[in-house]
């Protein structure tokens, strides 16, 4: 992949630019760990801004990434992409979830899944 190929590489609009400004988000609480998916898949005519392509492009179902990790691929600060995200939940293109509790992370079959997944990377 080029730098221009890679989600949060090249040329890219400043930051108050895509958050119009904003610096919190009236809507979602969205934390660090909660997971994201996206509800539609990435737009191929080119109407959605890049920066929310390449979000939806990385969180395809069923898994989906956690804000901080798209924050990372993105090469952005942590606010405004839960800024961004937050656009993207209020119009629909999104859905979040909160990370797992502790009691449905002591299930020993999720566990086993796990470990056979990170043995396989």
């Amino acid at each position: 992949m080029t730098a221009e190929q890679q989600p949060g590489r090249g040329r890219r609009a400043r930051l108050y630019a895509l958050t119009d400004g904003r610096t919190t988000a009236p809507g979602a609480a969205l934390t660090m760990d909660t997971l994201i998916t996206a509800r539609v898949a990435a737009d191929a005519d080119g109407s959605l801004p890049t920066e929310w392509q390449a979000i939806l492009g990385m969180c395809q179902p069923p898994n989906g990434r956690a804000v901080a990790e798209i924050a990372a691929r993105m090469h952005m600060r942590l606010t405004p992409m839960v800024l961004l995200l937050s656009e993207l939940v209020e119009r629909g293109l999104i859905q979040h979830r909160p990370p797992l509790q502790a009691n449905e992370t002591s299930n020993v079959h999720l566990l086993m899944k796990i470990r056979d997944n990170l043995a396989r990377i």
